[in-house]
């Protein structure tokens, strides 16, 4: 009978594969880019003219982000076991024989690791040394690395691991520094993408429109348009596209520079009344209005049927209308606490309908400390209903916010909060 061959027992740690060794982590970014892409070129015409932009790149952002690994170094466990050692890891000093294997304790050292393990397998994008690794193993949510204790000598083992983990801390810190940076970029890089698809789509319909021929009917025809940004004593020109449909109508936006340019000359205006108290101090918000009104009005021309730009239609409102429709209102009120505050915002909502129109909520404090009430408005903001989320501060006394109008999310509203001091005495 011929005897079967023994096959060789590979070393366990031998067959495992090494941290950082898949490749580098710019082509795990370059992958994820594609599928973005992918993401926002899939989505019908009407979803993408449609959906709230913020929302729809937070929930983008949130698919995607990366869950940065962390290794807990400082939880380090130790595990031991018996194991057959072939003979080519022993020192010349072992009288070992070649092709036999030895019995020796093998020190298992297990590091915890929690976040995406599996993106230890990668290495940096921006720099990557093969020494820079250590002898670690990614096994299940560990990493581990095995030391064959030779001698007992307890310092040596462990001298030998701190080698371990102070070669890999290279490697490792790179790696989660170019992860860190890749999130860091994902909601500037989404909103990109999406604002070019959806300016593409607006260009190919503002195109179709300036055919001058009957358009087919599509269910891509954009819900909004944006007002032109005008300079200073220009005019704004809006500019209303075709609709295939007698009973549709575009909605009409203030854009952004418009929107900041004029919270700007408010701004002025309020830091003027702090300036001069004696002259604001005993004026209503009628009167208060009416001095906004009046700085706001000459820098604008509408350039549309209506003469008007900014007009007054209630006691303390100042608006700028399109076609019978606000698309910005401000709303001047002396500080009431917290229950007039909400009910303030709720009133503006009320007013604004379109998708993507702007709000400018103005408040003159006669408190003495102004600084309670700024810090009181940061508090209650987020407790009305329609709040979606804050957007900045530009200034001590101006808070910029996200809300919704009544019943649909996706139609969203910019509010601005500006508060000016004009105590009593």
């Amino acid at each position: 009978k011929k005897k079967k061959k023994k096959k060789k027992k590979m070393h366990k740690y031998k067959d495992r594969t090494r941290i950082y060794q898949k490749g580098r982590i710019s082509e795990k970014f370059s992958s994820i880019a594609r599928m973005i892409n992918d993401n926002i070129e899939t989505e019908t015409e009407n979803y993408i003219l449609n959906i709230n932009e913020t929302k729809y790149v937070e929930h983008l952002v949130h698919k995607y982000t990366l869950n940065s690994p962390e290794i807990l170094f400082d939880e380090v466990s130790v595990d031991s076991r018996e194991e057959d050692i072939p003979s080519e890891y022993f020192s010349r000093t072992y009288d070992v024989h070649p092709g036999k294997t030895y019995k020796k304790e093998v020190i298992q050292y297990i590091v915890p690791v929690i976040g995406d393990t599996s993106l230890l397998m990668y290495g940096p994008a921006s720099s990557f040394t093969l020494s820079g690794s250590g002898n670690f193993h990614l096994i299940g949510s560990n990493i581990v690395t095995d030391i064959i204790n030779f001698n007992n000598d307890a310092e040596k083992i462990k001298k030998e691991y701190n080698e371990q983990v102070r070669s890999n801390s290279f490697n490792y810190n790179t790696l989660r520094k170019d992860i860190n940076e890749f999130n860091n970029e994902l909601p500037s890089y989404i909103k990109s993408l999406l604002v070019k698809r959806k300016q593409k789509l607006l260009n190919k319909n503002n195109l179709l429109s300036a055919l001058d021929v009957p358009l087919r009917k599509t269910n891509s025809i954009p819900k909004t348009f944006s007002i032109p940004q005008p300079k200073l004593k220009k005019k704004i020109t809006i500019r209303k596209p075709l609709t295939s449909e007698k009973e549709f109508k575009s909605e009409p936006t203030l854009d952004d520079e418009n929107y900041k340019h004029i919270l700007k000359l408010i701004n002025d205006v309020g830091k003027n009344f702090e300036r001069m108290p004696s002259i604001y101090k005993n004026k209503g918000e009628e009167d208060l209005r009416d001095h906004i009104l009046m700085i706001l009005d000459p820098n604008f021309e509408y350039g549309s049927a209506s003469g008007e730009t900014f007009n007054k239609s209630g006691k303390t409102d100042i608006q700028l209308r399109y076609d019978s429709s606000v698309v910005f209102i401000a709303e001047c009120k002396f500080w009431s606490g917290e229950k007039g505050y909400l009910k303030t915002i709720s009133q503006l909502l009320n007013y604004l309908t379109w998708r993507d129109t702007k709000a400018s909520i103005i408040i003159f404090v006669k408190q003495k400390e102004i600084s309670l009430i700024i810090e009181k408005v940061n508090e209650s903001t987020k407790n009305h209903e329609n709040y979606l989320g804050f957007i900045d501060k530009t200034d001590e006394n101006w808070f910029n916010y996200r809300f919704h109008t009544n019943g649909d999310k996706n139609r969203e509203i910019k509010m601005a909060v500006q508060l000016y001091h004009l105590p009593d005495k």
